[in-house]
């Protein structure tokens, strides 16, 4: 998810920070681990090795409460593996990002028949700001926290981030930030607080665009264009579904650019899907089926295409929620027929 991309990325910058937070270590001496664990191998989201308590702190972070496999079994896995791979003490902690009341959120070991494993959780929505506001890299957290006033928090944030004398730090943590604070804010607020160059510059988003730019000469402009803006919109919004993409793949060039800059005022999923409503939705709609007809049942007849655009926006919709369920051409050709019938009965 863009949330674990960003969460991962501030662990390793600041992991003193994190050290300090979670264990109350001032000062440790803190080696990255690679995040690969061996036995048919995992990620996990961060971990980090304290050299001077002789013991990993893993971190795992949740947008939802739920995965699978399942957290209480993922965490057992993850302790089991270091264990073995290091030989050492572990600490885990499961910080989860968004609230919810969700029972998952409040579990804390994982229980069979025969074992029984712990873990720490914590909701970031339950914690007080204050030591999320005294370190860069814990900033973008502090977002997430509590408080009775949300727009006061936002701004006692930005107000920090402002104070960073390190452009390039500045440009990084403000874009953390806004990323973090679209799972709470509305994006208006959001832009009142941070200016839109914050994310446009941040090394995060030019890594991103640049790895997009290659792929993009190697696959074609258009294809290498919807590359890029997947990946920024995964990061940015977290996963998008398959059926969006599907949309944003079918678009042209000259919607690709424009998408490439309307994003970035992108805040939820909502955002992109209005954004794509307002071009052409039924030519986008239409495009969408063609491309999921094709794949199901083979290379759909011109004389069915022209049949096709004949439909309302309405009628696409509707026939994309039913076309997973046609097994031959056959099936189309009948709902096309029953279509008819009902046009002409009203």
């Amino acid at each position: 998810m863009s949330y674990d991309d960003t969460c991962k990325y501030l662990a390793e910058k600041y992991p003193a920070a994190f050290a300090n937070w979670l264990l109350g270590i001032p000062s440790p001496n803190v080696e990255i681990l690679k995040t690969e664990l061996t036995n048919e191998p995992i990620r996990a989201d961060a971990i980090t090795f304290l050299r001077t308590a002789n013991q990993i702190l893993h971190l795992e972070f949740q947008t939802l409460p739920y995965s699978d496999p399942p957290i209480p079994l993922r965490m057992l896995d993850y302790s089991v593996r270091l264990k073995r791979q290091y030989r050492c003490s572990v600490t885990q902690v499961v910080i989860f990002l968004q609230q919810t009341s969700s029972e998952a959120v409040f579990t804390e070991d994982y229980r069979d028949d025969t074992t029984t494993h712990r873990y720490r959780v914590i909701r970031l929505w339950e914690q007080e700001p204050a030591v999320f506001l005294t370190h860069p890299g814990l900033l973008p957290l502090a977002t997430l926290t509590q408080t009775e006033s949300p727009e006061t928090l936002l701004t006692q944030v930005a107000e920090q981030i402002a104070t960073i004398s390190d452009q390039e730090q500045q440009k990084i943590i403000g874009s953390c930030t806004q990323i973090f604070a679209g799972l709470r804010f509305e994006k208006d607020l959001i832009r009142q607080l941070f200016r839109e160059e914050i994310m446009q510059a941040s090394v995060i988003y030019q890594d991103i665009l640049q790895q997009g730019l290659q792929q993009g000469v190697q696959r074609g402009r258009q294809q290498g264009e919807a590359i890029v803006i997947l990946r920024i919109l995964n990061r940015r919004l977290g996963t998008i579904n398959p059926f969006l993409q599907e949309q944003i793949r079918g678009l042209s060039t000259f919607l690709l650019e424009e998408l490439a800059e309307a994003l970035l005022d992108f805040y939820k999923t909502e955002d992109l899907v209005n954004w794509l409503r307002r071009r052409d939705p039924k030519q986008a709609q239409l495009s969408l089926i063609i491309r999921l007809l094709n794949r199901r049942l083979g290379e759909v007849e011109v004389s069915l295409i022209e049949r096709l655009q004949g439909l309302s926006i309405e009628q696409l919709e509707l026939l994309g929620e039913v076309l997973l369920d046609f097994a031959e051409i056959g099936d189309l050709v009948s709902w096309l027929e029953e279509q008819d019938e009902l046009t002409a009965t009203d």
